[in-house]
């Protein structure tokens, strides 16, 4: 997908990721390319997305490393290949029904 795609089809939504049959992580896709990422467990990084060399590349906040990622229109909603490690991880685009993407806040100590 070109960036304008990507754009167009992620703005507005949060999208829910699996792999391999098991929930991965999900992300909110929000204006000006900024975006909000959590491995569905409270935590929550924002980051923004840019185009690079035909790949879709995320920053985030406490990971400043671009993770570049290729992605595609299936048949049942997107297909992303981490480019940074092409052989290790395919994330496809999970139906979730009703779930929401809970971010819990700072962890606070004592």
């Amino acid at each position: 997908m070109s960036a304008e795609e990507f754009d167009a089809y992620t703005k507005g939504k949060t999208l829910f990721y699996g792999n391999s049959g098991q929930a991965y992580g999900a992300e909110i896709y929000h204006e000006n390319r900024r975006v909000e990422w959590s491995f569905l467990d409270g935590e929550c990084k924002s980051g923004a997305w840019y185009e690079s060399n035909g790949l879709i590349c995320f920053t985030y906040e406490n990971n400043p490393t671009p993770q570049c990622w290729s992605f595609i229109k299936g048949p049942n909603g997107l297909i992303a290949r981490f480019e940074n490690r092409p052989d290790t991880t395919e994330l496809y685009e999970a139906k979730e029904g009703d779930q929401e993407m809970l971010c819990l806040g700072p962890k606070v100590g004592v």
